[in-house]
């Protein structure tokens, strides 16, 4: 069935305003206008996070829509997809944040806004954890691009978390792909989302 909703993750200290994000959002809009797009910005609490994509993909229909998240985003569309049986893109997916965000404790400030500062709890920590899941159960309804260039987490980590599910590994890149643009189009052909021929 075509995706007629779109759902958006962005990572830690990250935003709607991240150039993945914005990417994904002026492709959608420019062939696919008629799908609902949905880009939140996310609370530090995992938790709360939670919440609020549950509470605004209520009425989304399970079999129509689709998540993209990237890095922490990765991980909550992990969740989002199991949870609602979605296809999901994972762009260089958090394994397992619980770890890693442990040493981020304390005071943070925003990628695209230093000015702008949140704490990250120690509880939410546990928050992480509770939102853990096990072995995907459907790995063709997952692609994940996945960067051996990434600085931040371990490509070998990542690819092992996702068994079966269509892998895209790049040689180089980053933790940020600030090559998205060249891979857009095959986050959008997974998605059945291909771009409409010019008349």
């Amino acid at each position: 069935m075509p995706i007629t909703h779109l759902l958006y993750l962005h990572g830690f200290r990250s935003s709607p305003h991240s150039t993945k994000a914005r990417a994904m959002a002026a492709r959608v809009q420019a062939d696919h206008p008629g799908v609902t797009w949905w880009c939140p910005q996310l609370p530090p609490s995992p938790r709360e996070a939670a919440a609020l994509i549950r509470q605004g993909t209520a009425d989304w229909p399970g079999e129509r829509m689709a998540v993209v998240g990237s890095s922490l985003g990765g991980f909550y569309a992990t969740w989002v997809a199991e949870q609602r049986a979605c296809k999901a893109v994972l762009l260089n997916p958090a394994v397992d944040p619980a770890r890693d965000l442990a040493k981020y404790i304390g005071e943070q400030t925003a990628w695209h806004d230093p000015a702008e500062r949140f704490f990250f709890r120690p509880e939410y920590i546990d928050e992480l954890r509770a939102l853990a899941c096990g072995p995907i159960t459907r790995p063709e309804r997952y692609l994940a691009v996945i960067a051996k260039g990434d600085e931040l987490l371990d490509w070998r980590e990542m690819t092992g978390r996702y068994p079966g599910a269509a892998i895209r590994l790049l040689e180089g890149s980053d933790h940020a792909l600030s090559d998205f643009d060249q891979h857009i189009g095959a986050v959008m052909d997974f998605l059945e989302l291909t771009r409409r021929p010019a008349l």
